[in-house]
């Protein structure tokens, strides 16, 4: 046998050596001492050789024990092609890769080598491969499991057997071409599928058999009349129109795989809806065709008729070649779309791109002649392989990378790179098509560097980056072309600046802003007028004071236009002119209205014109002015806008028309853009969104007028009127003698209240209208078990009409019409087969609930329903849980019955449970009984009696005939013989006569009243046969007696077992049955599921007839599954699994049981580990839980198919034979429901995981294994080398299981990395082309979902159809279930918040306001119109921070229409510890800061009607805005009173007015503290569990909540809200913050607490406190405690709550001995030096600096903000030093600036200190502590002297602690402000160690209150108690947990 031949003598040796004898067989070599050796490791191949190698490693170690030659070939192909792949081993691991197999091959080699010729290889592979091709001829076509599988391993296997054939015959000569001849002829054995197998093999299997598959494939592979056909007659298969697209325009073979699939499945689900008009399916339907082109070209036709252009899309006139050409265009689309890459988020991009190729591709049908080259047009950039992506996608993707660069991370201005909105708007001008085609890379629009860059003259296009930075690939000729554009232009920001500012707000919603000042002006006025009754409003003096307001309207109109012409300054070279022109005159409208108005009323004021009216009416006369008039002028395009308003339909087609005039009239209004153009809701949908806010504006001016305007006019008018002399402190404007800082200072929290109550108000109506919403779409009717029970009786009418397709109604009735009348409409079926398809799906929940562990077997034998069987023939029968304790009960009331049988009869039967209990019972037990008695006599004896009493009981003389007081006797011996007769031990067969005589003589001499006939004639027809005298009393000894009497065990009976089991369950079980199930998860579930059948949905069409869909999931280095190390590993001393046992101990057990073990123990020596990892990881926030939760979508389909395709006679006969294994029929289920269902996960670092060995990418494997249907979708990085320069290539690849290995379907390549902006959006942006269907949800890492939840599927996808006003659903909104909040109380707080929000909230967005947009996973997207329009999210850096809501945005700016649905629910995690929950919110509040500067919302706010735009600002990031308004309204209220007291203004103005305006000005100012609380911004909560759990649940929960102090949890958050949405408004800086996902209740450190919150809380909290305690120590002379307390309450709480809530709600935050680690760590912590290196949770310095990043980042403005924000600091020391009693009440401005001079000196003193010891401390410490000592001395005696000298009291030390920390607090802050300017001088330094003294400071402050109550162990007790209630309410073992106890 002779070795290979290989090109390089790498294996060393000569040629000569290896040529030996032929004629030895390789099979010959000694097998029997044959020993193979471990199979090499062919998954960790280096990825830059991939898939290309692993397959024959693969191979290799499958066949390797049977055929080690063949696989010792394999190998070495391996590594000739490793070799020839990359030579000289200059890819990362390749060398040690080829090393490894080298030597395995010098060991393979050895063991198989014999003497032989090159043919025998050739021999023993074509002999292998045979062997296998007639494997697979024989099973072709197998329909059972097992048999495809081994069949599809045997294609694999041949197919690579076929290449190294291939190989090897071309290395063994001339003598071998005749064998190279006959492989040649063999096509490809096996070609990777996703779905559809279209190669030759695939073809007999069941998916390719279904007819609509076969018509959409016949129509894609008819391309009859192509041009160019000859040159494709050289490709192997069948050619079709996507062969011809890749052949003429140079598209990737794996991108026309995946587009080929996809385009057939869409077709053939759009097919077999049309089924029923065309009774041939085997031809494409066309308004299949026609209707996909419709839905996937409107964006495009669209955005032609808004340029002026003509669509390129062009059919012939013959209707046999339309079809044709459609597809062919579709096909294009669809190849351009799956190529893009990053340019899908571009959706005009693409119509630019499509636009001109589809010119090319109607030119290449046509054979159109160019008229410039007289030659045949031909595609610009040809077909080469990759043309389209290295010339169109490339380019272009390019410009997107190198400016995502320019953003630097996120923290560079928005104006100085162009994000993808830029960029894709730039194709909504008609310059785009200046680029041309083929595009010219020198136009601007490839620039991207900036003109005013300082070396913009020297700038290029650098396309590999600096060293460790990411490189992006293009062809080396592109590269040399745009490196020529560096003298062009950057086009700069397109239509749209995001600036961040906070008067984007104002711009944004500039109508609501101009209301509310408007209104506040005119109640200000009508105040004032202090008006009796609403008729003086149409005064004269009145109405003309209050038209005054359109005054202040022309001036913000002015301010907006301003800030237009400012905000959009950036975005002038790519704005057309006549846009510039509208933004000039605005401007100059706005002056001249600015100017008009307030001359005419200056000149008109109280000059009248009346006109008397004829008729006597209250108007009296009617009297106006010039200036009335102007106003008329002024708001005529306002009235426009008001009709408009009532019309909406013409205001939408006048915006969406081109008309010349509507354009003109929608030019002045808004700017016109590609999108957010016809919006306009339908009538009745603006009526109600109207009305709601009609009713809201109304309630709050009621209560702003008469709670806070008008309690202070009078105020005000005394304040104006008192002139105040005398100040406490140095007057700066003692000329002014209005008060008019006093008026500010009183109105100003006043106004700031006005503007954010709005926000309170629109809580309080969204519980009401919430609430009503609620009822009516019956949530919460079933919600206990015992309405459970009550209602269960009418679930199968409820479940089948709701989830069985109607078989009555035609199928074009599916578009989801269902009026309220077939709410609980009976379909004229047999009731008996709808009951059966009840108990089928109602089994299928059961069984899954105990798969899941929520019910133990017990009950899940409580809770099945039987099914009827041949065997079984039954009536319909009930479960046990249903029955429970009827039977007793009905045989309690006949023992004590006295009356008629009547009576007793309808008292049973009125109680339908217990009729049903006591017929089965009856029933069963007589069946039973036919079963066991089988001797002759018995028979008659048993069955008689039974007779006898149906006789009576028909008779109605039950009563007469049966002594119903030994009913319990005889049940107590029925139960003793089912027991037995369930036991069935044959040695119990005299027990079990023994029960039977008994039961025998118990009926026939103790019940049976007048004795039995039957036996009376049985003894006399014996005594005529001369038995025995005695035979009276021997029957009763001798019955049953005999072995032929009874039939004893059932062994071979499963039928009458169950039967048996049944009966003793309804026997035995008692009134525990009633609280079945006992695990609270699964009452909650199956009390939902029946709740949402008699919710309104649309019935549920065929599986064959739904809507295909698929589930996308994004994964990024989240949990796969809990390891066996992180299940043993501890975090916090316990371990994970020990954990999950305490948290769902009912489970657990349920576990063990299902496991048949009795402990842990017991569990691990059975080596059980893996489901063990299992049970955990279903149990966390794990991708396997969310995996297992979305494939029961397939588990549901497939049932539902079978209860489809199944006939209502056959149901239970074929039934019973699927679930004992027919696979034929399982097999067309599966083909049907994989047409129907896709889910790809998006694992973008899954090639990377699998090349490195983590263990996650095998966890990916194992759930790819579990779930075959189950696809993996990553982006592959890997570096090629390409003359001798490494590039590094990337390619999304999709993925699925086959023979437990991954196996590669498709592979595109990408322009450069996918990830350049917001990551999440872009990693499920590469794998959407991979998904399939016309719907898509979305679903996330930390989601769960159920089966009984997957069965109404259907009916959601339904809800696309129909319209909704005048458009079909785009998306379709689902609610949520939070599953975390069972533990802790903050999980339980966050619980019922999130609930809040995702139920009633979503509730009312949807409907009545319209304006619920993208909030989270479970949505179902229409995809067709979504992957035309972007995709289904947003990608731009910090701008898209929180991507899902801008999905929301832009479907409603292109005229989508987003529902909301409440009968379908997905499970949720979310965070449940604090640390995490503050990260969530931070993150959420950086996404509103994004979101308040974005171009979506600034264009929804402005293009929104009145109403609707206050429903959008209010619902998104108005909330944020209203909350920080309200605590800049605390510190406006603080400050100006604390300037009322220091000043002396408060004093004098109260003894002024004591006795007549004191009580009305508490009033004015203490009504802001009911706003401040804000505990009634609960209400929607309260109502929400209210309506789900009932309002008396709902009440005690909010109370208990409250005890927990669930008040101080939100206010902190709240905290957390205000304070990351202003700072990133300011400066920047949003960013991703990860929260981990951990089930975490673990002791947080005092360390990182202050890290995580001083910036954000405590400092905030300290202020407060400050200004609290100055405030309450100057006002106690004059001021009553009742009046402070009234107004300063809800402060104290804000204070309290920001610096404590941290310590509140850390477990364990008051155990001592963690207090002492904590302190020790604190103390290490603040001193330790930080630097390059050391992370910021090991030193202060390094978490000061990180602390300060907004700050380095910032710009000017930014800088100045916060430099005129730390001059409140200096407030206190202006006031408070004037009150020093060493002043001696001198007024002087020298003493403020003495007060500096002490500053300076203290500073001066701490630098001394400071520089002391640095110089003493190390080599002079004696030095040093006498330094120390003589400086203490001396400030104690500078302090004594100045008391005996100047006076100096000890209150005079208070006051200047009170004064001076705040000021060094402020220089602190301005010294960080202007960092730039002195980071290099010694001050910075000295900043340094101030912050770091004040710091420490603040923690030892914090540290002390926390330390001292620890010292109580009852407050250890109490915080346990309080954190953890929900664990101790359900019996947790919460105690082990917090002591760290290790119990694994």
């Amino acid at each position: 046998m002779s070795e290979i031949v290989v090109s390089e003598p790498l294996l060393g040796g000569d040629e000569d050596e290896r040529g030996l004898e032929a004629g030895t067989s390789t099979r010959s070599i000694g097998y029997g001492q044959y020993q193979a050796p471990e199979p090499f490791d062919s998954e960790r191949v280096p990825v830059t050789l991939g898939p290309e190698i692993r397959k024959f490693l693969r191979v290799a170690n499958q066949i390797g024990n049977d055929e080690p030659r063949v696989a010792c070939l394999c190998r070495f192909h391996a590594f000739e092609k490793a070799h020839l792949m990359d030579p000289n081993s200059t890819g990362r691991h390749v060398r040690q890769f080829k090393t490894s197999l080298l030597q395995r091959l010098e060991r393979d080699m050895q063991d198989t080598v014999v003497k032989g010729t090159k043919k025998s290889d050739v021999r023993e592979l074509k002999r292998v491969y045979n062997a296998y091709e007639d494997y697979i001829m024989r099973h072709i076509g197998a329909v059972d499991f097992a048999n495809r599988e081994k069949l599809v391993n045997a294609r694999v296997i041949a197919s690579v057997l076929f290449e190294v054939l291939n190989t090897v015959t071309s290395e063994a000569g001339h003598q071998a071409l005749i064998d190279r001849e006959c492989a040649n002829v063999k096509s490809r054995l096996y070609v990777p599928y996703n779905i559809l197998p279209l190669d030759h093999g695939g073809a007999h299997l069941p998916v390719m058999q279904l007819p609509e598959i076969k018509a959409a494939v016949a129509a894609v592979q008819n391309i009859r009349g192509f041009p160019f056909l000859e040159r494709l007659k050289g490709h192997s298969g069948s050619l079709d129109l996507f062969h011809w697209l890749q052949f003429c325009f140079g598209f990737q073979t794996g991108n026309v795989s995946n587009q080929r699939e996809h385009m057939i499945l869409l077709l053939a689900n759009t097919h077999v809806r049309q089924a029923l008009k065309h009774p041939s399916t085997l031809q494409l339907s066309e308004e299949a065709v026609d209707g996909l082109m419709r839905k996937l070209f409107q964006n495009y036709t669209e955005w032609c008729k808004f340029l002026g252009r003509k669509n390129n899309i062009r059919l012939p006139c013959v209707k046999r070649e339309a079809q044709q050409y459609k597809l062919v265009y579709i096909g294009l689309y669809l190849l351009i779309w799956g190529e893009a890459a990053n340019l899908r988020f571009m959706p005009e991009c693409l119509c630019f791109i499509y636009h001109h190729m589809a010119y090319e591709l109607h030119s290449l049908l046509t054979g159109a002649i160019s008229v410039t080259t007289w030659e045949r047009v031909m595609p610009a950039y040809g077909g080469a392989p990759e043309s389209f992506l290295n010339n169109v996608v490339s380019p272009i993707y390019q410009v997107i990378y190198e400016e995502a660069e320019k953003n630097k991370n996120g923290t560079a201005n928005h104006s100085n790179w162009r994000n993808y909105d830029d960029l894709n708007e730039f194709f909504w001008s008609p310059d785009c098509f200046q680029i041309g085609w083929p595009m010219r890379l020198d136009h601007n629009f490839f620039h991207v560097r900036s003109a005013n860059d300082h070396d913009a003259q020297n700038a290029q296009f650098h396309w590999k980056k600096s060293k460790g930075k990411r490189q992006v690939n293009i062809d080396e000729e592109l590269v040399e072309t745009m490196e020529e554009v560096n003298s062009k232009n950057w086009l700069g920001k397109t239509n749209f600046v995001e600036i961040r500012s906070f008067w984007q707000i104002f711009r944004s919603f500039d109508r609501m802003w101009s209301f509310l000042i408007l209104a506040f002006q005119a109640l200000i006025i009508i105040g004032f007028h202090d008006l009796s009754s609403p008729l003086q409003l149409f005064e004269k003096p009145v109405v003309e004071d209050v038209m005054s307001i359109f005054i202040t309207s022309a001036v913000l109109k002015l301010i907006h236009a301003i800030l237009d012409i400012v905000f959009t300054w950036k975005a002038r070279q790519t704005m057309n002119f006549l846009h510039t022109l509208r933004y000039v005159f605005k401007l100059i409208v706005a002056m001249m209205w600015t100017v008009i108005l307030p001359i005419y009323y200056a000149e008109s004021r109280r000059k009248y014109t009346c006109i008397s009216t004829t008729t006597r009416s209250w108007l009296g006369e009617w009297c106006y002015s010039s200036y009335m008039v102007a106003v008329i002028v002024y708001m005529m395009t306002n009235a426009v806008d008001m009709i408009l308003f009532f019309v909406p339909m013409v205001g939408m087609f006048m915006e969406t028309s081109n008309c010349a005039i509507f354009t003109f009239l929608s030019w002045w209004t808004q700017p016109r853009l590609y999108v957010g153009r016809g919006m306009q809701e339908d009538l009745v949908s603006v009526f109600k969104y109207m009305l709601f806010w009609v009713i809201l504006l109304l309630i709050k001016l009621w209560f702003s007028y008469y709670l806070e305007v008008k309690p202070l006019i009078a105020p005000t008018k005394q304040i104006l009127r008192v002139g105040i002399r005398k100040y406490e402190w140095h007057n700066l404007f003692p000329e002014d003698k209005s008060n008019a800082c006093a008026i500010v200072a009183i109105w100003a929290p006043i106004v700031l209240v006005f503007f954010m109550d709005t926000q309170f108000w629109y809580s309080v109506l969204c519980a009401i209208f919430g609430g009503f919403y609620g009822i009516l779409n019956h949530l919460g009717e079933i919600r206990t078990l015992r309405m459970l029970r009550i209602r269960f009786l009418s679930l199968p009418s409820a479940l089948n009409s709701r989830l069985i397709p109607p078989s009555f109604r035609n199928d074009r009735d599916r578009g989801g019409r269902y009026p309220f009348h077939h709410l609980f409409q009976k379909d004229h079926r047999n009731e008996d087969n709808d009951f059966v398809k009840f108990a089928i799906v109602w089994n299928r929940i059961i069984t899954s609930f105990r798969q899941e562990d929520l019910l133990s077997n017990r009950e899940m034998d409580l809770m099945m329903i039987p099914l009827p069987s041949e065997s079984c023939p039954d009536r319909v029968r009930w479960p046990v849980f249903l029955l429970a304790n009827k039977l007793a009960t009905a045989l309690s009331i006949a023992r004590d019955f006295t009356g008629k049988d009547e009576d007793l009869f309808n008292q049973i039967m009125n109680d339908i449970q217990m009729n049903y209990a006591v017929k089965e019972c009856y029933e069963s037990f007589k069946y039973i009984l036919q079963a066991l008695v089988v001797g002759e006599i018995e028979k008659r004896i048993v069955f008689g009696i039974l007779e006898e009493i149906e006789d009576c009981s028909n008779a109605f003389s039950l009563l007469k005939c049966i002594r119903m007081s030994e009913l319990p006797a005889l049940r107590s011996k029925c139960i003793e013989l089912i027991v037995l007769l369930a036991e069935g031990d044959e040695q119990h067969h005299a027990k079990v006569v023994k029960v039977l005589q008994d039961i025998f003589e118990l009926v026939t001499c103790d019940m049976l009243i007048n004795g039995s006939r039957t036996l009376d004639h049985l003894y006399s027809s014996l005594q005529s046969e001369e038995y025995d005298a005695d035979f009276h009393w021997n029957i009763h000894l001798d019955l049953f007696a005999s072995k032929n009497s009874i039939r004893f065990p059932f062994a071979d009976n499963v039928c009458l077992l169950d039967q048996i089991k049944r009966l003793m369950l309804l026997l035995t079980v008692n009134d525990t049955a009633l609280d079945i199930p006992v695990n609270l998860e699964a009452r909650r579930r199956i009390s939902f599921f029946a709740t949402s059948l008699f919710m309104k949905m649309p019935c549920a069409p065929k599986v064959c007839n739904m809507l295909s869909f698929s589930v996308l999931t994004p994964h990024y280095m989240e949990d796969v599954k809990y390891s066996l190390k992180e299940l043993r590993s501890s975090q916090g001393q316990v371990s994970i699994i020990f954990y999950m046992q305490k948290i769902y101990p009912d489970e657990w057990q349920n576990f063990l049981e299902r496991m048949r073990v009795e402990t842990f123990d017991a569990l691990k020596s059975e080596n059980k580990e893996d489901v063990l990892r299992d049970w955990t990881s279903f149990r966390g926030q794990t991708l396997s839980r969310t995996v297992r939760g979305m494939m029961y979508y397939r588990k549901a389909l497939k049932l539902q198919a079978f209860l489809d395709m199944t006939n209502d006679e056959d149901i239970l006969r074929v039934y019973h034979t699927i679930e004992g294994g027919n696979d034929a029929l399982s097999a067309q289920l599966d083909a049907l429901v994989d047409m129907k269902f896709t889910y790809i996960i998006s694992c973008q670092m899954f090639g990377a995981q699998k090349s490195s060995g983590d263990p996650h990418a095998q966890d990916i494997l194992d759930l790819m294994n579990r779930y075959p249907s189950l696809r993996v979708a990553y982006v592959e990085e890997k570096e090629l080398v390409v003359a001798d320069k490494a590039k590094k290539v990337y390619s999304s690849v999709l993925v699925k299981a086959v023979n437990h290995l991954d196996q590669e379907i498709y592979r595109i390549k990408l322009p450069g990395p996918p990830n350049i902006g917001e990551g999440k959006p872009e990693n499920q942006n590469h794998a959407i082309i991979f998904t399939r269907g016309e719907a898509l949800q979305t679903i996330d890492m930390n989601q769960d979902s159920y089966l009984e939840e997957a069965f109404k599927v259907r009916n959601v996808l339904q809800e696309f159809l129909p319209l909704k006003g005048h458009r079909h659903p785009t998306i379709i909104g689902l609610r949520e279930h939070i599953f975390t909040g069972s533990v802790s109380s903050l999980a339980w707080f966050m619980s019922y918040q999130e609930t809040s929000f995702v139920t009633i909230g979503q509730r009312l967005l949807a409907n009545p306001l319209r304006v619920r947009f993208h909030y989270g996973h479970p949505d179902f997207f229409d995809r067709i119109f979504h992957i035309a329009r972007g995709g289904i999210s947003k990608a731009s850096k910090t701008i898209n921070l929180s991507e899902d809501v801008f999905a929301g945005f832009n479907s409603v700016l292109r005229r989508g229409y987003i529902t909301y649905h409440e009968y379908m629910q997905i499970g949720k995690g979310r965070d449940v510890g604090l640390n995490q929950i503050s990260q969530f919110e931070a993150k959420v509040a950086n996404g509103n800061s994004g979101q308040t500067i974005s171009r979506d919302i600034h264009r929804l706010g402005r293009r929104f009607d009145f109403f609707r735009m206050l429903s959008l600002y209010f619902t998104t990031v108005g909330f944020y805005c209203s909350s920080l308004v309200s605590v800049v309204a605390v510190y406006v209220f603080l400050y100006g009173h604390l300037y009322l007291i220091l000043s002396g203004v408060q004093k004098a103005l109260l003894i002024e007015t004591r006795f007549h305006y004191i009580k009305s000005l508490e009033t004015a100012l203490a009504s802001q503290s009911f706003i401040q609380l804000g505990l009634l911004t609960g209400l929607p909560m309260v109502m929400e569990i209210g309506l789900e759990k009932g309002f008396l649940t709902a009440i005690q929960d909010f109370v208990l909540m409250q005890f927990q102090l669930a008040a101080v949890f939100f206010m902190f958050s709240f905290g957390t809200k205000t304070h990351y949405y202003g700072r990133t408004i300011l400066h920047g800086g949003a960013k991703y913050r990860p929260t981990g996902r951990k089930v975490v209740i673990f002791h947080t450190s005092f360390t990182q607490n202050y890290r995580l919150y001083s910036r954000s809380h405590f400092i905030k909290g300290f202020e407060l406190m400050l200004l609290l305690t100055v405030y309450d120590t100057f006002r106690q002379p004059y001021q009553s405690g009742m009046g402070y307390s009234s107004i300063s309450y809800a402060i104290w709480f804000i204070s309290l709550s920001w610096l404590f809530a941290p310590f509140l709600f850390n477990p364990s935050g008051f155990n001592w001995q963690r207090i002492v680690d904590d302190w020790m760590d604190w103390n290490k912590w603040i001193r330790q030096q930080g630097g390059i290196g050391i992370q910021q949770d090991q030193s202060w310095q390094s978490w000061w600096d990180d602390e300060q990043a907004h700050l380095r980042r910032a710009g000017l403005i930014s800088r100045l903000i916060e430099v005129l924000l730390s001059l409140r600091f200096f407030l206190y020391q202006y006031g408070l030093v004037y009150h020093l009693n060493i002043t001696r009440h001198n007024k002087n401005l020298i003493v403020y600036m003495l007060s500096w001079v002490f500053i300076v000196v203290v500073f001066v003193l701490v630098k001394t200190v400071n520089v002391g010891r640095q110089w003493l401390s190390a080599d002079h410490h004696f030095a040093y502590r006498l330094f120390k000592a003589i400086f203490s001395l001396a400030v104690v005696f500078t302090v004594l002297a100045l008391s005996f000298i100047c006076s100096l009291s000890f209150m005079d030390l208070i006051l200047c602690w009170l004064a001076f920390l705040p000021t060094g607090w402020g220089l602190i802050l301005f010294a960080q402000a202007i960092r730039p300017k002195i980071e290099n001088t010694g001050l910075w330094d000295f900043t340094q160690v101030f912050a770091r003294a004040y710091d420490y400071g603040m923690g030892v402050v914090l540290f002390f209150p926390i330390a001292l109550l620890a010292w109580l162990p009852i407050i250890s007790a109490f915080q346990t108690r309080f954190l953890f209630n929900e664990a101790f309410n359900r019996r947790l073992h919460i105690q082990p947990i917090l002591a760290g106890k290790k119990q694994t």
